[in-house]
């Protein structure tokens, strides 16, 4: 299972919006292609609801079936 972190959005510790949606578009969302995803739930900061919705939207189209929370707990988002 591939999973994206969302620390790895933020920038000097926040969710900046226009970061965070540059750094979406500047992904091989390709990669994701037929693979199941886990968008891990816990973050160092608050991480608005769009976040999580943009992220999901994205993979869509992609992923195989989407997971949200932490690898012991996920919950099913999505399935194709």
């Amino acid at each position: 299972m591939k999973t994206i972190i969302l620390d790895d959005f933020l920038s000097q510790g926040i969710l900046i919006e226009k970061k965070f949606r540059k750094k979406v578009d500047d992904i091989s969302w390709e990669e994701y292609k037929g693979d199941n995803v886990l968008i891990k739930g816990c973050s160092q900061a608050t991480i608005p609801t769009w976040a999580y919705l943009i992220i999901t939207a994205k993979l869509v189209e992609h992923a195989k079936n989407i997971y949200y929370g932490d690898i012991k707990s996920a919950v099913k988002i999505h399935k194709k």
